[in-house]
């Protein structure tokens, strides 16, 4: 059952309520007793649990290891390119 926040309009009393879905909200403030009881708008509160999937699990393209040695690890950076000779001709003004 979900746990409603409920406040006073009228004399500022706040209570958290336990109640199911269908049941009606309450109006009748419990301090003073005036029908200016209203139900608050909270934000739901959950909890992620477990070894689930996550979006920065898989973010580098590789699954991470399960454990099992099958060889050599291999890397995912890409081989070192060569770098280019200088070239004559378009220099820096060094005439």
């Amino acid at each position: 059952m979900p746990i409603y926040a409920y406040r006073c309009e009228a004399c500022g009393f706040a209570k958290d309520v336990l109640q199911k879905i269908s049941d009606p909200q309450l109006t009748v403030c419990p301090s003073c007793g005036k029908e200016s009881f209203k139900k608050q708008l909270t934000a739901a509160g959950f909890q992620l649990k477990g070894t689930g999937w996550y979006v920065t699990d898989f973010r580098g393209g590789t699954p991470p290891a399960t454990g099992t040695a099958s060889g050599p690890a291999k890397s995912d950076a890409p081989a070192p390119s060569p770098t280019p000779a200088p070239t004559s001709g378009s220099g820096s003004g060094d005439a």
